[in-house]
């Protein structure tokens, strides 16, 4: 059967194409029929169920035996999803077997089929994600490696402060990126869990075969089997929302940057060209950052969609009204969103542009004044700190009073040039020679990555 249409409009631009695969009707249908599968397997295990009904509730636990439109308008009246597709299955089950459709979904309730399947779906959108990040962080390994050694401005409240160079800038973007891998691979045993405790989480209908069938389920899932059913303790969950958004907000700095490094005041980094991207639909010269505008969207839209989740975690007893239907849909656009960001980070990563050239240009815009801060430093150790730092002040104001480059204010002033020679104030006046530990930052954050992906 096919999919309801649905906005498809933005899905290449926002989302990657596996990840809404994922979180398709078709995925979600899967996901609770895979669980009810499970199910009947695990019971005839233990002789709960016979054996031989086994194969044909297996054989009707595919997806595309099924109408997604159909479903979709009986949930509007069932309130769930789970409730009119176990109806269609049993339906499915008895064309071939009336028999066996008498012991599909026995002892489970609606939200262990909603819940378990979404978790099996999250494993699967988990595995794409991982990857992606994997791949990220090679590719800002290397590119970090290249570019260790590429000065370009240090900026602070958005002007120029001291020289960093590119290779750091790119390793702050990995850093967090290794960071975001290490909380998903903690938050796997939590995530990826069995959700089944029947009607209110004690799983009464199964009698003495509850603890067997659940042992048994977990098994076949291959899923954690938690300590208890958790209904309506949704923390897993959230927790899962919470580091996507801190993945999110990872890409909407990288985007950021490279956006602000783009601009054609700066011109330092640019993405990789394409025919057609970036243009505009009047301007010709145009070439915008059409990549970046898709990590800072999704930076700025998963906040709202997170604080979603957050807000539906105090849930009424054993089942909840409203809060549990509020992240039908919420987690899900979080993981697509995260997925499309992603796929633009790794292009723009992998193509990035830079024109050293250009940044070196720029660093001499302020004709030396962002090299003010080592002058007063070596100076500070011979006149004091107080006074150097005065003396350094009143030179930078009359370069930008004059139009001079500090150099030159420098070599004029006696009380610079009766403590440094000029081959010491062309040293200190030299970017390349004011990097600090910015290599060390680069090294580190790119064996921290090597070790996560050895």
């Amino acid at each position: 059967m096919s999919q309801r249409p649905g906005n498809q409009l933005f899905d290449a631009y926002f989302t990657a194409r596996n990840m809404r695969d994922v979180f398709s009707d078709k995925g979600r249908v899967q996901g609770m029929l895979d669980f009810e599968a499970a199910l009947a397997r695990a019971e005839a295990s233990v002789g709960v169920i016979p054996q031989a009904a086994v194969s044909s509730i297996e054989a009707a636990c595919q997806a595309e035996r099924y109408d997604f439109q159909a479903l979709g308008e009986a949930i509007a009246i069932a309130g769930n999803s789970a409730i009119p597709l176990v109806k269609a299955l049993g339906k499915q089950i008895a064309l071939g077997d009336a028999d066996a459709e008498r012991y599909v979904h026995l002892g489970a309730t609606s939200q262990d089929v909603m819940d378990t399947g979404l978790v099996l779906q999250l494993r699967d959108a988990l595995d794409l994600i991982e990857g992606d990040l994997a791949r990220l962080g090679a590719t800002l390994a290397r590119q970090a490696t290249l570019h260790q050694a590429t000065p370009l401005a240090g900026r602070t409240w958005l002007q120029h402060a001291t020289p960093v160079t590119l290779g750091m800038k790119i390793a702050g973007w990995l850093g967090a990126v290794s960071r975001s891998r290490q909380r998903l691979h903690e938050l796997k045993p939590r995530l990826l869990s069995l959700q089944f405790g029947g009607a209110s989480g004690t799983l009464a209908a199964l009698g003495d075969k509850a603890w067997p069938v659940t042992q048994a389920l977990a098994n076949e899932l291959q899923l954690v089997l938690p300590e208890q059913p958790w209904h309506t303790q949704r923390d897993r969950l959230v927790e899962f929302a919470a580091v996507l958004g801190l993945v999110a907000g990872s890409l909407g700095k990288l985007g950021r940057d490279i956006s602000l490094l783009m601009q054609t005041e700066a011109a330092e980094v640019f993405e990789p060209a394409a025919p057609g991207k970036g243009g505009s639909s009047t301007m010709p010269h145009k070439r915008n950052p059409v990549g970046a505008a898709v990590l800072i969207g999704a930076a700025t839209r998963v906040p709202g969609l997170l604080a979603t989740m957050y807000s539906a975690m105090p849930q009424e007893h054993e089942r909840s009204l409203g809060l549990w239907h509020a992240e039908w849909e919420t987690l899900p656009e979080i993981c697509c969103l995260v997925s499309g960001a992603l796929q633009q980070a790794l292009l723009l990563a992998e193509g990035m542009e830079v024109d050293a050239t250009r940044m070196g240009r720029n660093l001499d815009l302020t004709q030396g004044l962002v090299m003010a801060e080592a002058v007063s430093i070596v100076l500070a150790q011979r006149l004091g700190r107080d006074a150097a730092h005065h003396l350094l002040e009143h030179c930078c104001k009359r370069a930008v009073a004059e139009q001079r480059h500090l150099r030159a204010v420098l070599g004029d002033e006696p009380r610079v040039t009766a403590e440094l020679s000029a081959d010491e104030l062309d040293r200190l006046l030299d970017p390349a020679h004011y990097l600090g530990q910015a290599q060390r930052w680069v090294e580190r954050a790119v064996a921290e990555h090597n070790e996560l992906s050895a």
